[in-house]
C-alpha cells in the first residue's frame, strides 16, 4: 500500500475514533454480525462464491453511519485463475434521515490478486439514493433505491456509468414471517447488460427463530430469477450478530 493510500485509510479510520469522543453515549451505536448464505447473488450475478461468510461492521452516529462489509467463500477455494476463492471487501458511508437515504459505496473484488491499496483499476465508487415509503406511510412499505457506478472502472461504452435501480416490498404475515418480493434492473447499458433489462426478480421469507428469550437467529430462504442472465437460484442463510 503507497503513502498515499495509506492516508485515506488513516483520515477514515481517524474519523471514526473521534465520533465517540463528539457524541453521548447513547447517540453512537456499534453493531456487527456475520451473514452465512449458501451462494452470493449480486444484483442478478453469480459471484461465484458458493457457500460464504459475509461479515459486517457498522459504527453510527444519529443519522450518520461508516460500514465495512466483507464476503468470503468457504466452499470453492482453488477455483478461480488466480488461485483463490472469491473475496470481496466494501466500505460504505450512509446519511438517513425521515425515511431518506445517500450513501457512497467503495467496492473491492479483487481480495485475492492485488493490493488494497492498489485504486488505478481495482476499486469501483457508487452513490446511491434510496427512499422507504414505510418511514412516512404505514400502510405502503415500498423501498426503492438508484445506484450508479460514478469513478473506478466502468466496462461501459461511451463512459455510460451503470445504473440499478431495484424496488421491494416487504408484507408481513402470520407466524411473524416476512415476505418481500423485490425487482432490481438496469435501465440503459452498463456492466448489469448490453441493453435496458430486468437483472433480478425474488421473492423471499425471512423468519426470526427464538433460541432463548433474549437470543434469535434471523433466517431467510429466497428464490431469484436473472432474466438477463438466463438464471435461477434457491438461496438461504441465517445471521449471527450484536
Amino acid at each position: 500500500m503507497n503513502m498515499k493510500s495509506l492516508k485515506k485509510v488513516g483520515l477514515v479510520l481517524g474519523a471514526a475514533l473521534l465520533v465517540p469522543g463528539m457524541a453521548n453515549a447513547g447517540d453512537f451505536v456499534v453493531s456487527g454480525k456475520a451473514d452465512f448464505v449458501s451462494d452470493y447473488i449480486w444484483r442478478g450475478i453469480d459471484q461465484n462464491s458458493g457457500f460464504s461468510i459475509q461479515p459486517s461492521l457498522t459504527l453510527g452516529y444519529k443519522g450518520l453511519s461508516l460500514n465495512a462489509w466483507g464476503s468470503q467463500t468457504l466452499s470453492k477455494w482453488g477455483v478461480n485463475d488466480n488461485g483463490g476463492g472469491a473475496k470481496e471487501f466494501d466500505i460504505n458511508l450512509s446519511y438517513a434521515i425521515k425515511g431518506f437515504s445517500v450513501t457512497v459505496s467503495d467496492y473491492w473484488w479483487s481480495g485475492t490478486d492485488m493490493p488494497y491499496g492498489y485504486y488505478e483499476d481495482a476499486h469501483y465508487f457508487e452513490g446511491t439514493l434510496a427512499y422507504n415509503f414505510g418511514e412516512t406511510f404505514d400502510k405502503f412499505a415500498l423501498n426503492i433505491s438508484w445506484s450508479k457506478f460514478v469513478l473506478g472502472e466502468d466496462p461501459t461504452d461511451n463512459n455510460k456509468f451503470s445504473t440499478y435501480v431495484n424496488l421491494s416490498y416487504p408484507v408481513s404475515l402470520p407466524a411473524d414471517i416476512t415476505l418481500t418480493p423485490a425487482l432490481g434492473f438496469t435501465p440503459w447499458k452498463g456492466m448489469y447488460n448490453d441493453k435496458a433489462g430486468v437483472t433480478d426478480v425474488s421473492i423471499k421469507a425471512s423468519k426470526d427463530i427464538q433460541v432463548t428469550d433474549k437470543f434469535a437467529i434471523p433466517v431467510f430462504v429466497q428464490a431469484l430469477v436473472a432474466p438477463v442472465h438466463d438464471r435461477t437460484y434457491l438461496l438461504a442463510g441465517f445471521s449471527l450478530g450484536f
